[in-house]
């Protein structure tokens, strides 16, 4: 028996948008980060994805077909199993009434389209983070 710790697992990033260059572009600037990505096209794929595997943080735009960003955030946020999940929205939309709306659901940041990627590399490193420093806690610390 070794005391060698378990190999640690790589973090998980569910990037969902209607716009294949879009998620392609996101794929990409998050490539330095060694995260494995999954991608969905609309909103009722991001949530099969979180339910067959839970990611440790959402890119999630909001205008997309079948469900919008904001009942996709809405949804997992009012699931115990899934609330803790750092939701991203990524969007064109610059109003602040979304912005507001978007808060109101559950998301816990922004990035306006076009994407800066060393932003959302700042973002993503930093919410991955707390994601995992709050997973480390015991239960009933939080």
């Amino acid at each position: 028996m070794t005391n060698e710790p378990a190999p640690k697992r790589r973090s998980r990033i569910l990037i969902a948008d209607d716009n294949r260059q879009i998620l392609e572009l996101l794929e990409a600037y998050l490539e330095p980060l060694d995260v494995e990505v999954r991608l969905a096209s609309d909103g009722d794929a991001a949530l099969a994805a979180v339910e067959q595997e839970e990611p440790d943080l959402l890119l999630l735009d909001i205008m997309m077909p079948k469900r919008s960003g904001f009942e996709v955030c809405r949804i997992l946020k009012d699931d115990p199993r899934f609330r803790d999940i750092p939701v991203v929205m990524v969007t064109a939309l610059h109003e602040m009434g979304d912005m507001e709306r978007a808060r109101e659901c559950g998301c816990d940041d922004f990035l306006s389209k076009p994407v800066n990627k060393i932003e959302l590399l700042a973002r993503v490193q930093n919410l991955l983070k707390l994601r995992h420093l709050k997973r480390a806690l015991p239960p009933d610390s939080e």
